[in-house]
């Protein structure tokens, strides 16, 4: 089954927990983010070992049980947008600010050289963190 793209190139993936659905999502991630998904998603869990994961909002979610999510992305035309869900709290914080107080953005472009140490390090404080129950 192939997903239907939806505005910006964002997969559309049903509701679903566990890796599956989060390995569906990623597949079906356009071009070059493709790659950066598989990589993202392996850097968490090697970051966080113990990360339970999702799909909502067709988005890929990230989380520790018993206490809430600390991470989705989204693909958005020119980048992949990471939301810490709690990252106004991380050192040093994540660079894009949102509406929401606490929530901060790391936006992954095409020609970007992520600093992977300082990516893993803000997954490790992140799923220390309380977490968002969101559903």
């Amino acid at each position: 089954m192939v997903a239907k793209l939806l505005s910006g190139g964002n997969p559309q993936i049903p509701k679903g927990d566990g890796d599956a659905p989060v390995q569906a999502y990623i597949a079906a991630m356009p071009g070059w983010k493709r790659e950066v998904g598989r990589h993202l998603d392996a850097l968490i869990e090697r970051s966080v070992p113990d990360v339970r994961k999702a799909v909502r909002w067709n988005s890929p979610f990230y989380g520790i049980e018993n206490q809430g999510w600390f991470l989705s992305f989204h693909c958005f035309t020119r980048y992949i947008k990471v939301t810490f869900l709690n990252g106004a709290s991380l050192r040093p914080a994540p660079p894009v600010k949102s509406k929401h107080e606490h929530v901060r953005y790391f936006h992954i472009h095409e020609e970007d050289e992520v600093d992977e140490d300082r990516l893993a390090g803000w997954l490790r404080q992140a799923s220390a963190l309380p977490g968002e129950d969101l559903f």
